[in-house]
């Protein structure tokens, strides 16, 4: 239900004001002019959701990943839909996320430019800082130092400091009627000098295309100008990708069947190789270390022909699990092998009450630390998907996103946090209370007092997928009948 208010932009007034007065297409019927046919991963698409500055969605943009002329591409464009294509914080850092993962995979960079530029209101939490706004222009001299293409259209409104996106790129196209192009636009030109003059005279595309040379391309169309990209990419001697002719067995048991594995609840972890049934070519799974470490499952499977090291919660990660991951990523490293992170972690178990657990409880962290510094120094793509609960620590074990995946996705029922909300600590059977102790019972014991329900609730709100995808900390929730093709 989310998507689908996702892809019905601003609102009806936004639509028809959209379609009607500016004459323009939607941002999805832009890139169906552009792709090479429908199969297109967006990104983030509920980035904003319920944001302080807005509801859903807030970001103003949007961002993916599909094929021009057989070249993989990320995509960044504009939706005019949504408050005018306006750039809040949560756009920024959207932006900033597919231009990473373009210089990370050295994909051809698209800008769709259709924005009013940044929400001044809030500049102080878009403009100054190292990772605010203007890495947008910083990304693009990188990318373009790599050898990496960026080509854009100007396809609506291109102002302020938006107006490098264009510039800075390869080769730009601009629209005729409907692609404007300036650091301020008429009315501020009106309170400035008083002069009155037309946003087509002011910046657009025949003065960029004849006058400025702000811009390579003009389109009499929109229709036209997606056909010049396209023209533009089938130059930029960059060699597409193979359809390489992989063998790729469906797997034994529906991927649909996902939906009802998806764990609910996180007192218990679901046995995780009824997920890599119906994840894995063929059901086919080479395990490594079977009968060691079972609380972590390891080994070696396809997923649609790719060969992948496979590393899958199955339970508390204790010290033999950690070990056993530990070699196995170091495993996957030395062959060049991509790794898919498959995270359910159980909640953490209680701190230690004798001298033996606490050794226990050592032993236990060192392994987890050996695995970490594996995971954070193996040098081939990685991508987590977080299938039931991940809490504390083992984020990381398991390639959170603070140890930098290629992609992270969520299933809906995710659920991210420090601790779980559900599965706090029992009462000790002997002894006194520590501070902290007593302050967690009074809270148990005051759950539905309106103060005390507030704190649960935030906690259990948090930790929730939704409320992860919002604020960008990871690139999406898929649905789990979806996991194999994304």
């Amino acid at each position: 239900e989310l998507l689908e208010r996702v892809k019905e932009g601003g609102g009806e007034n936004a639509l028809l004001r959209h379609t009607q007065r500016n004459q323009k297409l939607f941002v999805r019927e832009r890139l169906r002019l552009l792709l090479d046919h429908a199969d297109f991963l967006e990104l983030s698409p509920l980035a904003g959701l319920h944001m302080p500055y807005g509801n859903v969605p807030a970001a103003g943009c949007l961002t993916g990943i599909g094929r021009i002329c057989g070249i993989w591409c990320v995509f960044i464009a504009g939706d005019a839909t949504v408050k005018g294509g306006t750039l809040y914080p949560i756009g920024v850092k959207k932006q900033l996320r597919a231009q990473e993962i373009a210089m990370e995979n050295r994909l051809l960079s698209v800008h769709l430019v259709d924005s009013g530029g940044a929400f001044l209101p809030l500049q102080s939490e878009l403009f100054p800082d190292k990772m605010h706004g203007g890495r947008v222009f910083y990304n693009e001299a990188i990318m373009s130092a790599m050898g990496i293409p960026q080509v854009a259209v100007v396809c609506g409104s291109c102002v302020a400091g938006g107006a490098y996106v264009p510039t800075m790129a390869e080769e730009s196209v601009i629209i005729d009627k409907i692609g404007m192009l300036f650091l301020a636009g008429p009315p501020l030109v009106k309170a400035a000098t008083g002069e009155d003059v037309s946003p087509e005279e002011l910046g657009g595309a025949r003065l960029h295309s004849q006058v400025s040379g702000c811009s390579d391309h003009f389109a009499p169309s929109e229709k036209e100008a997606y056909e010049c990209i396209r023209n533009i990419v089938s130059t930029l001697n960059c060699e597409p990708v193979p359809e390489q002719d992989r063998e790729s067995d469906s797997p034994l048991y529906s991927p649909e069947e996902l939906l009802g594995l998806a764990p609910l609840a996180y007192s218990y972890t679901l046995p995780v190789k009824l997920i890599l049934s119906r994840l894995v070519d063929g059901s086919r799974f080479q395990e490594f270390r079977a009968t060691y470490g079972t609380t972590l499952v390891t080994g070696f499977g396809h997923v649609e022909g790719h060969l992948l090291g496979i590393v899958a919660s199955n339970g508390e990660l204790a010290h033999d699990a950690a070990l056993k991951g530990s070699h196995f990523v170091q495993l996957c490293g030395q062959r060049g092998i991509p790794i898919l992170f498959l995270q359910n972690t159980a909640p953490q178990p209680a701190g230690p009450a004798s001298i033996s657990q606490a050794e226990a409880h050592s032993n236990r962290l060192k392994a987890q630390a050996s695995m970490m510094a594996a995971v954070a120094c193996a040098a081939v793509p990685k991508i987590t998907i977080v299938i039931g609960g991940c809490f504390g620590s083992d984020s990381y074990v398991m390639c959170g996103r603070s140890f930098s995946p290629n992609f992270l996705f969520l299933w809906p029922n995710a659920r991210v946090g420090l601790v779980d909300s559900q599965n706090f600590p029992t009462v000790p059977p002997a002894g006194g209370w520590t501070g902290e102790e007593l302050e967690l019972k009074q809270l148990k014991a005051n759950a539905f007092k309106p103060v005390q329900f507030s704190a649960l609730s935030r906690l259990e709100e948090e930790s929730s997928a939704f409320y992860s995808t919002a604020r960008l900390w990871d690139d999406g929730i898929i649905l789990p009948q979806d996991t194999r093709k994304v």
